[in-house]
């Protein structure tokens, strides 16, 4: 009797000794899927996944990913090919609004020489105003195609306090223009890091002037000796809706008439482009721009 007990106490310490193995071989294979199924949504590449297990539930398993993944690869290299025609598109449409935008403004040119009633000046001036709207929208449209482009950027070690003061500088006499006088906190040490210098004045200069466009009359801007940077200015045409669609693409509000809805758009593609991040909040009739990397 106690040996039979001994055989069958031996047979189910075997039995379970086999489950737990087949769990441990188990739970690795699932490991494997996971692991490389991330990895596979993180890069482009065709090759599937593949798992050490024979288990036929895990091949299995591993085979139906491998199907979804391959419908996945074909759409994600069709939208790209959709995305790169309709950049392209952009870029050559706008480069030809140019040439018929500038001859039209010659003749405007040459009208405004001309002897003219009131009511026709009046008809021109409006002509005038709309046509250097729409040159500004195409104008934005092209450098918009070229900021969303998939070239890489040059990311070198940038300063980016000097970088912020070179960018405010510029943007002096638009300031004097509306009454404007910045209220101006950076540090006096360089701020160092790796990004494209060209794309950060550009983001700089994007939400610098969308600051002044919205602005009641102040501008402040501070950085930390981190590098975060806000940008504060009342705004009390704006509302914590319109705030939040502020990064849309030509997303523009009443008070912004003449914008074209796409300078905070570039400025949140190249700010994520370098690995960095940019939010805005509203409060108190208070904007706020906050730009890390």
């Amino acid at each position: 009797m106690a040996y039979l007990l001994c055989i069958i106490i031996s047979t189910l310490l075997l039995i379970i000794l086999i489950l737990i193995l087949q769990i441990h071989l188990l739970r690795r294979s699932l490991q494997e899927i996971t692991e490389a199924f991330h990895d596979r949504l993180t890069t482009d590449t065709n090759t599937l996944i593949d798992v050490s297990s024979r288990d036929p539930y895990v091949l299995k398993l591993a085979n139906d990913i491998n199907t979804e993944l391959r419908l996945l690869r074909k759409e994600r290299h069709r939208f790209q090919q959709g995305d790169r025609e309709l950049k392209e598109a952009i870029t050559n449409l706008s480069h030809d609004l140019r040439t018929p935008l500038t001859a039209i403004n010659g003749y405007l040119y040459l009208l405004d020489k001309e002897d003219k009633s009131e009511t026709v000046q009046r008809y021109l001036s409006q002509i005038h105003n709309r046509t250097e709207t729409l040159k500004s929208l195409t104008e934005e449209l092209f450098r918009y195609s070229m900021a969303s482009s998939t070239q890489t950027l040059k990311q070198e070690r940038v300063n980016i306090v000097k970088v912020l003061e070179e960018t405010l500088v510029s943007f002096y006499g638009i300031m004097q223009e509306r009454n404007i006088t910045p209220e101006i906190d950076i540090p006096e040490t360089p701020v160092w890091k790796e990004l494209d210098s060209n794309a950060l004045n550009r983001i700089f200069s994007n939400i610098i002037a969308n600051a002044l466009k919205y602005s009641d009359g102040d501008l402040v801007v501070t950085m930390k000796e981190d590098g975060i940077i806000t940008f504060t200015n009342t705004a009390s045409k704006l509302s914590p809706v319109t705030t939040g669609r502020l990064f849309d693409r030509f997303f523009t509000v009443e008070a912004g008439h003449n914008s074209t809805g796409l300078g905070l758009s570039i400025a949140k593609g190249l700010t994520e482009r370098m690995g960095g991040k940019i939010e805005a909040v509203y409060e108190n009739t208070q904007l706020r721009l906050t730009l890390s990397f």
